[in-house]
């Protein structure tokens, strides 16, 4: 047990930058009520030899909060700690996994001046996605329904992704003026060709039997199956993936992408998301369109051009960045992308984008800069300041 709590403490060591206790906020204590309602929106089913952490905020889809992330932080901690657990299984209530971090809480504590609060945010949020994503025991998540941008942070890290036929995946946040985060310029620079960059520059939505053919999701089974998983998971005793592996393959299905599949285009993807620039992608998909009216290229072009031209540019060099970088550097470059987003460094993109979209829904977002030709090149190295800093200071 010694030697497991110190391979644990030095592992969590290495981020120490983002993690350090020097960035803990002091607030005042909650009352009971206060602390009560923080536990309800993520709960805990107890098993013989496993626990499953349950995301409870079905009328915002799950949405992650501070308090949400710092529950999960104290759970899955203690529960690797605990040797009578064998391994653990995440979970969202209604209709969603998790729709990732709650952007329009974020807005209103940016419109209040709440700066700090925002970056204790995504602080807690990532400081979890790192613990699993070194997580020493087997982890299952269940990715039954929405499952985007924060969510498949706290999810894709781990050993095991169950995908459904209610699975719809995404990074949709160029469309709200930000980047791909939550360790996403990791896993999607990872994804077979340039099937990454094409997910993260135009927020387009897979389904789970897509999520398994492209490597997202490691499992697949009918969500009117997922209640013989789930009781099978929970007579578990274990802590071997091999066991685990096997009991998830038993009530799966095998599965293949429809004719109509964005990965039947993966050809087309890289030859037009391949380009060096966002300006290069563009026009390489119109000159794919030109010839004949091609759908798949047209809705392409139609989201590039909805979207943040800033963040378009952040989030292309972000995903070439990932290429080369472990978890843990993606996370901490990300992380300072995060804060100089929310701190208006560059531009307001962000509060704009989750007004137009989610707040007002007037779907106008005034981009600042307006168009690629705009982004100075100052901005276009956002992302390399970013990486320069994270090593070099605080914010």
């Amino acid at each position: 047990m010694q030697s497991f709590k110190a391979l644990a403490a030095a592992r969590r060591s290495l981020p120490s930058i983002l993690f350090s206790p020097r960035y803990r906020t002091i607030s005042s204590a909650p009352n009971i009520a206060e602390c009560e309602d923080l536990q309800n929106q993520v709960l805990v089913e107890g098993k013989a030899n496993s626990r499953t952490a349950i995301l409870n905020r079905p009328h915002a889809l799950n949405a992650l909060t501070t308090s949400m992330g710092a529950r999960l932080n104290k759970l899955y901690e203690s529960w690797e700690e605990n040797t009578d657990i064998g391994f653990v299984v995440m979970k969202g209530s209604g209709r969603a996994f998790c729709a990732g971090g709650d952007v329009v809480a974020l807005y209103h504590l940016l419109k209040e001046g709440k700066v700090e609060d925002c970056k204790n945010f995504f602080r807690t949020l990532y400081k979890f996605i790192y613990v699993l994503g070194t997580y020493m025991k087997p982890h299952v998540a269940i990715l039954d329904g929405v499952t985007m941008g924060g969510g498949a942070g706290v999810s894709i890290p781990g050993t095991f992704r169950v995908a459904t036929d209610k699975t719809v995946f995404a990074t949709p946040e160029t469309q709200i003026g930000f980047h791909p985060d939550a360790g996403a310029s990791f896993y999607l620079s990872h994804l077979p060709g340039y099937l990454g960059e094409y997910l993260a520059l135009t927020g387009a939505k897979l389904n789970g039997v897509e999520m398994i053919a492209c490597g997202l999701a490691t499992h697949f089974s009918l969500n009117a199956r997922l209640s013989w998983i789930e009781e099978r998971l929970g007579k578990l005793i274990t802590d071997d993936p091999s066991v685990i592996e096997t009991s998830l393959e038993q009530y799966g299905d095998l599965v293949y992408p429809d004719k109509r599949s964005v990965l039947h285009r993966i050809e087309t993807i890289d030859k037009c998301f391949s380009h060096d620039t966002v300006e290069e992608i563009i026009d390489a998909l119109e000159s794919e369109a030109s010839g004949s009216y091609d759908e798949f290229c047209t809705s392409a072009l139609k989201k590039l051009k909805e979207a943040s031209p800033l963040y378009l540019k952040v989030s292309l060099q972000s995903i070439r960045e990932g290429r080369f970088q472990t978890l843990d550097q993606c996370l901490l470059r990300e992380y300072r992308m995060s804060l100089h987003g929310i701190s208006k460094y560059v531009s307001s993109d962000f509060c704009e984008g989750v007004r137009a979209r989610l707040v007002d829904k007037d779907f106008s977002p005034k981009w600042d800069p307006p168009s690629l030709e705009e982004v100075s090149k100052d901005m276009n190295l956002f992302s390399d300041y970013c990486i320069s800093r994270s090593l070099s200071c605080d914010c």
